[in-house]
């Protein structure tokens, strides 16, 4: 029996030997496929940042606004229509007029009386300094207005880009456009970037009273902000403005009637049925999707760049539009 016990004791502890030498050989192999993968993740190329239409497929109805049709110009031309975004944030007293002037077919028959290269395209009345010829304002106009060059920056929220401007302490979006800042004197104003509207002045800085606009539409003129009042941008329709013939005369005015580009009407979107209004939304800029599109644009990783280039001009973000209707199909 004593023999058999130790034979018995043996066995099993032999047993026991084997079960840890397994349980010791299985964890040795986990550690090394975990080390594997470990050093597999390290080596691996990182995950390639997401371009700009990637982006956008995967935004959600909540990155977007739709134009408000109060703030909403509809430029008609025989070519087409030009969308405007007002900005009564910035300048209340010139979109206040330009909705007086729309809202009583003052620029209806007018024209496009200049096409300045790499500057500005600009209509009004061609007649506003003959006094017996030029056309009333009508209704709820104010000929004279301050000038609305800046805004305080207290109750605006500006989204602010990560690198210098060269014309401002910071530049960023604000209520959707492009826009500068200075803490240093509390104010605020709109970028001229490619598209901004502004309000033509003569000499004096208080001289614009909205009847006469103009839109950018060649590189950007930052030198204009904080001297002009500027009133909104163009959202959709620049190719119709950007590709008009320029004008041959001093600072591209057109030198005859006939090189005018006809104005068909100048609407607001709220007095315009609803079938017949451009059912556009704008990309909001205050999201975290729209900040990945700022530095998807800000450092290039499309094929064709081999140097992305690290900075980005607040006039070189897009700010992409889409239309409702055509999505919904």
């Amino acid at each position: 029996m004593p023999g058999r016990i130790r034979i018995v004791t043996a066995h099993l502890l032999s047993g026991n030997r084997m079960k840890r030498s397994l349980s010791q050989a299985v964890l040795l192999a986990l550690a090394l496929t975990l080390t594997a993968a470990s050093a597999s993740a390290q080596t691996a190329a990182p995950a390639k940042p997401r371009g700009m239409q990637d982006i956008l497929d995967a935004s959600r109805p909540a990155d977007w606004r739709a134009l408000d049709p109060n703030n909403t110009l509809y430029l008609e031309l025989e070519r087409g229509r030009v969308v405007i975004e007002l900005a009564p944030q910035f300048a209340p007293a010139h979109v206040a007029n330009i909705r007086a002037l729309a809202s009583n077919g003052y620029w209806n028959g007018l024209s496009i009386n200049r096409s300045q290269d790499n500057y500005v395209v600009q209509w009004g009345d061609a007649n506003a300094e003959d006094a017996s010829k030029r056309k009333p304002f009508g209704a709820g106009f104010k000929p004279k207005l301050p000038a609305e060059v800046s805004r305080k920056s207290a109750g605006l929220s500006m989204t602010v880009l990560p690198d210098p401007d060269g014309w401002a302490p910071q530049a960023g979006f604000a209520a959707g456009f492009p826009a500068a800042r200075d803490s240093a004197t509390g104010s605020s104003w709109l970028a001229h970037c490619y598209g901004t509207v502004g309000a033509g002045r003569d000499m004096a800085i208080d001289s614009s009273n909205g009847a006469e606009l103009y839109v950018v539409i060649g590189q950007s003129p930052r030198h204009l902000d904080l001297n002009i009042t500027t009133v909104g941008r163009v959202v959709k329709g620049m190719e119709l403005l950007s590709s008009l013939p320029r004008g041959t005369g001093a600072l591209g005015f057109y030198e005859t009637a006939a090189e005018r580009a006809p104005i068909k009407a100048i609407r607001l979107a709220a007095k315009v049925p609803k079938a017949e209004r451009s059912d556009l939304e704008v990309l909001r800029t205050d999201t975290p999707l729209f900040a990945e599109l700022v530095e998807s644009r800000r450092n290039r990783q499309d094929d064709f760049y081999k140097r992305p280039a690290g900075y980005i001009n607040i006039c070189n973000v897009p700010l992409p539009v889409r239309d409702r209707a055509a999505k919904k199909k």
